[in-house]
């Protein structure tokens, strides 16, 4: 009996010992801190330069911290995007969103607002947008939803129409069936532009031109260009009616657990990512007209105060948007365009 009591004890010993070691590997890092895996979920495919800018960052954060933080990127929708990978968010889960503004603004409505239609001139107007006092106080309040808002500043291009004929007003759109992702923002947009906005799944776009579904289609030129849309159409108009943002979001319980260490990795190499992500889509868009032009697509200058007019009524199309917002906006526009 006492050779088999001292027998359990070994094994129990051996068992603790092992159960040690493997906590020991478990949190495997060169700075002693436990180990955090995080996925990372965004709608851009592979081949699209925000996944690729993505991806640099993941292996940066993961690189830096010495095996104490583990992202794991998971492109091309592999996981829930939109509103199912904000609910993960939401929910507290070890998850990272990538996608639109107007997913934030399910929680916080006026980041629909800086977001809308015919507001900027160019990034730089935008990026200086993100750094004011409105949008710092739009953070906060989407932390009292639960949501850490890592960068509102992965751009991915400008908006313009793809279109079988050159449109240059307002009523030149008159009756076009304009492709629009499931948004009241994008679709209230558009028919403010002219257009008759219809709803479609992307991946359908291509078809749905060819078929007569609907007439084009409203997008940047990365996407135009890395999606071969130029086959379908060749008149792009440049509206520049919409900007292309991405948003980054994390748990807030979650950020909140993480080591002073881990947090200063991630949101430096986020706020890095967003520089270097902007900075190549300056350039590729500057390659990709290029390259559009010779594949035979032409482009259109259009009557942006005419536009400007009409789209202006959207701001006042959403009862959750705070009264006065866009004066707000314009506001802060002009503060920072005097700069």
């Amino acid at each position: 009996m006492k050779k088999f009591a001292k027998i359990l004890a070994l094994i129990v010993a051996s068992l603790m010992l092992f159960i040690s070691c493997g906590k020991k590997e478990e949190a495997a890092t060169d700075t002693g801190e436990k180990k955090v895996v995080i996925k990372l979920s965004t709608k851009f495919a592979e081949e699209e330069q925000t996944a690729k800018s993505l991806k640099r960052v993941v292996e940066k954060i993961n690189e830096r911290s010495g095996g104490s933080l583990e992202l794991q990127l998971y492109p091309n929708g592999q996981l829930p995007i939109g509103k199912n990978s904000m609910e993960q968010v939401v929910s507290g889960a070890n998850w990272i969103s990538v996608d639109g503004l107007n997913f934030v603004g399910d929680y916080v409505p006026d980041f629909n607002a800086i977001n809308g239609p015919m507001l900027y001139k160019n990034f730089d107007e935008y990026l200086a947008m993100t750094q004011s006092d409105l949008v710092k106080n739009l953070k906060d309040e989407a932390a009292k939803k639960g949501i850490k808002v890592l960068s509102l500043d992965y751009l991915f291009g400008f908006r313009s129409m793809l279109t079988d004929k050159a449109v240059k007003t307002p009523a030149d759109l008159n009756g076009v069936k304009i492709r629009v992702p499931n948004s009241q923002l994008y679709m209230y947009t558009l028919e403010a532009m002219g257009a008759n906005p219809t709803p479609l799944p992307f991946t359908e776009v291509y078809s749905g031109i060819q078929q007569g579904v609907v007439d084009g289609l409203e997008g940047s030129l990365m996407t135009i260009y890395g999606r071969k849309m130029y086959e379908v159409r060749k008149n792009v108009s440049l509206t520049n009616h919409l900007l292309g943002v991405s948003a980054v979001c994390i748990s807030k319980d979650v950020w909140e657990g993480l080591s002073e260490n881990q947090r200063t990795i991630i949101q430096e190499e986020f706020d890095a990512g967003a520089k270097y992500n902007n900075d190549v889509t300056v350039e590729l868009q500057k390659e990709y007209r290029v390259q559009l032009e010779e594949l035979g697509v032409k482009f259109n200058e259009v009557d942006l105060p005419a536009f400007n007019v009409e789209t202006a009524k959207v701001f006042s199309k959403f009862p959750k948007w705070t009264p006065g917002i866009y004066d707000e906006i314009q506001k802060e526009l002009k503060e920072i365009r005097a700069k």
